[in-house]
């Protein structure tokens, strides 16, 4: 079994059901061991477009790494989402951001995610759950790569599950 980390996002429809949607589908095949707390989020890359409602959660999976993205990718097929830009809306969006300590660079996969470092949204949650979680490509914890970041910008409110 492997510890791996998603993130998780969403700025249509029901921004909190949306997430904690994605969360139970996501425990069909894998356990959840963590979840963070939701945050409401100013949208990255594309800020024209609603906020958004962000959150991490832990998992443990017998899964491989592209296995688990076949199945990411499935859930968010199966809730409705549609690429149609970069960064645009979605009504979900999962990310696999660790998967153990592994290094993996392949056509569809980057593992650990390339955008953590300079994410408040994904930072902030994971923080929240696991602050001790080293980085394999920097050597430093996320606690650390949180307070040294440069987040210009970026707005971010914990919220309740309520």
């Amino acid at each position: 079994m492997k510890e791996a980390f998603i993130g998780i996002g969403s700025n249509l429809g029901n921004k909190i059901r949306n997430c904690l949607e994605a969360v139970n589908r996501i425990s069909s095949f894998a356990s959840l061991k963590k979840l963070s707390s939701p945050y409401v989020t100013s949208p990255y890359g594309d800020l024209n477009q609603n906020w958004f409602v962000n959150c991490v959660c832990k998992i443990e999976t017998s899964l491989s790494p592209e296995e688990l993205l076949d199945d990411c990718l499935g859930v968010e097929g199966d809730m409705g989402r549609v690429r149609v830009r970069k960064w645009g809306p979605r009504v979900i969006d999962l990310d696999i951001l660790f998967y153990g300590d592994l290094i993996l660079q392949t056509d569809r996969l980057s593992i650990p995610h390339p955008g953590i470092k300079e994410r408040l949204f994904v930072l902030a949650p994971l923080v929240e759950i696991e602050k001790d979680l080293v980085h394999p490509l920097y050597g430093k914890t996320v606690e650390k790569l949180l307070k040294e970041g440069s987040f210009e910008g970026q707005r971010i409110r914990r919220i309740s599950w309520k």
